[in-house]
């Protein structure tokens, strides 16, 4: 029995450090993960609950920063309305559009692939170049779009001047950026089994029917995927709106972004960006929460659906 023991010993302790290699390749994430993301978003708590101005040492408050953001700063609301109006414009469109021209490509034109490099383009593009480039389209002046718009005999507005066109000009440039969501789409939808289509064909189907019918309801996990993450990238917009607007006209585009980006940099008040920040992660949260809610009445999994009807089958 000792020998027997002594024997397993060695191939045990062999196998206790096999179980530990796995751990050893992740560790860079988790490392980073520690360091750049869940340390910082610690941190970032603590800042809050104190007034951290940047060149004095900070004091203490407690939750003092959250109680003058709810009760005495009337531009927190403001900028929070605006943010939720432009996410309730921007996350449709963004879908829709990234849809549509995934379902496009999806067709056999020559020169697809061309296409699809082309549509994917200004999702590698850097933000700063994206304003500057909108910059140039939306001048009232000497604008390109108000060109295009007066050979047809309209005056284009002026987009980044007029409070009331200022948000949809913001709009407009945030959605030239779908190529990656319309890549992730473009992936599925070429994923679907063609002996769907083809009975779909024989039925009698038309083309209309078959995407309502099969391809919406198949691609609805990417939809839900597609539309949490939509929905953060609105709620967090800020390098547009710096750089085409700089929140205005009137602080028409005066996004919840660009105002914990003022309240930390311009105003040096660290510790009220930081509280403003906290709230923006809590309203992502629940919508978050939410959504994953509501798609327990809409997103189609068929993995769930095809275990039912095998074990009727079966009873049968």
């Amino acid at each position: 029995m000792k020998a027997s023991n002594s024997i397993k010993r060695p191939y045990q302790k062999k196998q206790d450090r096999r179980k530990w290699i796995p751990y050893l390749f992740i560790a860079p994430w988790i490392i980073g993960f520690i360091v750049f993301t869940f340390g910082p978003l610690i941190f970032s708590f603590f800042m809050s609950l104190h007034d951290w101005p940047v060149t004095r040492e900070p004091t203490f408050i407690g939750l003092e920063n959250y109680k003058t953001m709810f009760t005495m700063d009337p531009q927190f609301k403001k900028s929070l309305i605006i943010t939720i109006k432009f996410a309730v414009i921007f996350v449709p469109l963004n879908m829709i559009i990234a849809l549509i021209l995934a379902v496009l490509l999806t067709q056999k034109v020559k020169g697809v692939k061309i296409f699809r490099a082309i549509f994917y383009l200004p999702a590698v593009i850097s933000g700063v170049a994206v304003s500057i480039i909108w910059g140039w389209i939306f001048n009232s002046k000497y604008g390109i779009l108000n060109y295009l718009l007066s050979l047809i005999g309209i005056e284009g507005p002026k987009w980044l001047v007029d409070p009331k066109w200022a948000m949809f000009a913001v709009v407009i440039a945030s959605a030239w950026g779908v190529g990656t969501m319309m890549l992730i789409f473009y992936t599925n939808i070429k994923s679907i089994p063609k002996d769907y289509y083809e009975a779909a064909v024989i039925d009698g189907a038309s083309p209309l029917k078959q995407f309502f019918n099969i391809t919406i309801p198949i691609i609805t996990p990417t939809i839900l995927f597609n539309l949490i993450t939509s929905t953060i990238t609105a709620l967090q917009q800020l390098t547009l709106v710096i750089l085409l607007t700089k929140g205005g006209p009137l602080k028409s585009t005066y996004f919840y972004g660009l105002y914990v980006f003022e309240n930390a940099f311009k105003h040096q008040r660290l510790g009220y960006a930081s509280a403003n920040a906290w709230v923006m992660f809590v309203i992502i949260l629940m919508l978050t929460a939410l959504i994953f809610k509501s798609s327990s009445a809409w997103v189609f999994y068929e993995a769930e659906v095809k275990g039912p009807k095998k074990t009727k089958k079966g009873k049968s």
